[in-house]
């Protein structure tokens, strides 16, 4: 089999998030996708961060548009910063046998090299980068080429879904509900849970 593995803040769970994995998994032929939401990021502060249950809660809402998407809370039941080289290796040992890619955004390729372990990431899992931004696909091939990885990395052209979690999380303090950027439930989840207020 062929597994997604695609972590973050979700922070709210958008559209931009769907997209990615829908266009990955179409692209590369995955079977499963899973989101795994982060527990302690290395990469931004969770001083935003609503409670863990429910950005699990959102992401199961919208794990049900799609049977290859599966949620695991593995990192969310750690106590440790959620670097991603152990979640790498516990779905390794959880598919022993089947291929990981490691699904990221644009933006994370280009700081790729700076994760704790990373060479060790591309030995057990190809990274998927999935293009956010118009024009970028040029610099992405760049990066690509100097980590010097063949055939780990591999980067899908889609169409640009630019969605900012933090100005959805801004907007919602201001009463504004983008549904062109949320799941209609994930709205009603966060109305009726007062989550971002």
């Amino acid at each position: 089999m062929k597994i997604g593995i695609y972590g973050g803040s979700f922070n709210p769970v958008h559209k931009g998030h769907v997209h990615l994995a829908s266009e990955a998994a179409a692209k590369l032929g995955l079977d499963k996708v899973y989101f795994i939401p982060s527990k302690i990021s290395p990469h931004r502060s969770t001083a935003e961060y609503v409670p863990e249950k429910d950005r699990l809660a959102m992401l199961e809402i919208v794990c049900r548009s799609d049977e290859r998407f599966e949620v695991s809370d593995y990192e969310l039941r750690s106590d440790r910063v959620s670097y991603t080289i152990y979640t790498i290796e516990h779905f390794r040992r959880k598919f022993p046998g089947d291929e990981l890619y490691l699904l990221v955004g644009s933006d994370m390729l280009l700081m790729f090299d700076k994760w704790r372990s990373y060479d060790r990431i591309l030995e057990e899992a190809v990274l998927a980068v999935v293009s956010r931004q118009d024009g970028d696909i040029r610099q992405l091939e760049k990066k690509a080429e100097e980590l010097n990885y063949p055939g780990r990395i591999i980067i899908c052209s889609t169409d640009a879904v630019e969605i900012s979690s933090s100005e959805i999380r801004r907007n919602i303090r201001e009463n504004v509900f983008d549904t062109c950027y949320l799941d209609e439930n994930v709205v009603k989840y966060i109305k009726s849970n007062g989550l971002y207020r």
